[in-house]
């Protein structure tokens, strides 16, 4: 196996990701008859499909397999045929369950109430995950920079984030609250634009993990991309698999909702198969864990479960049965805080942590460039007094800092401000005034 990994990541070349070749017949699918059979008399019962082609389609898989498997059932009298679909030459066969087919559909749901396409099997799960690296692409400086355009920040701090994006490893992103962690975490998934491939599901131990997720997958349907795809098949190997959805390298984030168990395989004790969880998701992408320390959970049993996937690359699971596997660890994850990183964790398990990086806040001409585009976005004529008396009446004399986020804040409050009064919206003295008063709190005061 490790010598596949390693002749399909030669394969890549320049970055191409090779296609998963479609499986021709039932061995090349990796998966028993039987759950092939389960899958199929699942689509009839519960779905209603009836012909060849509308199964194929279902199932992601040709319509040679699956009228292989039809004509099998039929020889076991699980299911009949009924007459054609239409009445043109193009018409197909309907099949439909009898009444022993329709016994062994509902014992398949009993066992999982999956329906769904046919799974890929861990190894190549495994083996795909491998030629799609994201150390295979590589992010340059212009794209960076272009994907963090609308931030503004220091040339020093944008040169450090370029080789932590393309390490591969982990990043702390940390400082002041409202200084643009989290849009340099998204930025940084971005900017990654290669075409990955994830399966549907994965078959592990008779089970099924159900693994792609259009809540955080971007499936790419680009005819280009297709017709690359298909030239990158090997001779003679058919068509792409279609059990795996090409995708752009998904960026999923989590935050202060991320417990310890959501890193686990999700069982389902009614429908009896698993959700992959969400870090298995990210891999071949960006995996950002936001608000890092405001879990429930405490950062230093969060970094612990992940001390072995960060540096060894490779994460254990569990079924619901006992049986343990491995899994590839490939992914960059960003955990990005306003937290000091000494109140996090312990030095030992900082140093886990490849980059460490400081997100500081705004000095003062940054602060203006920030004031400026705020008000160009919100169609406001620009005056250098708006940003001149927040600083002389209000930061200077509290012996405060600005934040990357108070331009958006404080103009937002001004227009709130004029509409209810019906006056034109103008960032004045007055109107900056009472939106400063709606933003600071003085925390050592006491009632």
């Amino acid at each position: 196996m490790q010598q596949a990994v390693a002749e399909a990541i030669s394969d890549t070349g320049k970055g191409k990701i090779p296609v998963p070749p479609r499986p021709n017949n039932i061995g090349d699918t990796g998966i028993e008859r039987t759950m092939l059979m389960n899958l199929l008399s699942k689509a009839m019962y519960v779905l209603g499909l009836q012909t060849a082609s509308a199964l194929a389609e279902h199932l992601k898989v040709s319509s040679s397999i699956v009228n292989t498997l039809l004509e099998e059932m039929r020889d076991q009298s699980l299911l009949e045929s009924r007459g054609l679909a239409g009445a043109d030459i193009t018409s197909q066969i309907r099949y439909g369950l009898t009444q022993k087919g329709i016994s062994w559909a509902l014992d398949a749901t009993e066992q999982s109430a999956y329906v769904g396409p046919v799974p890929v099997t861990l190894e190549a799960f495994c083996r795909q995950v491998a030629t799609q690296r994201i150390s295979v692409e590589r992010i340059g400086p212009e794209e960076l920079q272009y994907h963090l355009r609308n931030l503004i920040l220091p040339e020093d701090l944008i040169h450090r984030l370029g080789p932590a994006a393309n390490s591969a490893k982990s990043i702390l992103l940390y400082g002041a609250p409202g200084n643009g962690k989290t849009c340099i975490a998204e930025g940084i998934g971005a900017a990654f634009s290669q075409t990955i491939y994830l399966p549907y599901c994965i078959e592990v131990g008779g089970q099924i993990i159900n693994f792609y997720d259009e809540t955080v997958h971007q499936r790419v349907d680009d005819p280009e991309a297709e017709k690359e795809a298909t030239r990158l098949i090997p001779r003679g190997r058919g068509n792409a698999d279609a059990r795996w959805v090409p995708c752009k390298r998904p960026v999923v984030m989590t935050g202060g909702e991320l417990t310890l168990d959501q890193l686990d395989l999700q069982y389902t004790a009614s429908s009896k198969f698993y959700e992959a969880p969400l870090h298995l998701k990210a891999l071949g992408g960006v995996f950002i864990v936001d608000d890092f320390g405001r879990q429930r959970d405490t950062p230093q049993a969060i970094l612990n479960r992940w001390i072995v996937p960060l540096e060894k690359g490779v994460d254990y699971l569990t079924l619901h049965t006992g049986k343990k596997f491995p899994i590839p660890f490939d992914e960059l994850v960003v955990f990005s805080t306003n937290i000091p990183p000494g109140k996090l964790t312990d030095e030992a398990t900082l140093r886990r942590l490849y980059y460490k990086i400081k997100v500081p806040q705004p000095n003062r001409e940054d602060f203006v460039t920030i004031f400026e585009r705020v008000c160009e976005m919100k169609g406001i004529e620009y005056r250098r007094e708006m940003v001149d008396y927040l600083f002389k009446n209000r930061y200077d004399k509290l012996n405060l800092e600005p934040s990357g986020f108070h331009p958006i804040f404080f103009i937002e409050q001004v227009i709130s401000i004029c509409e209810y009064y019906g006056t034109p919206i103008d960032p004045n003295d007055k109107t900056l005034g009472q939106a400063w008063d709606n933003f600071y709190v003085d925390y050592a005061e006491e009632y």
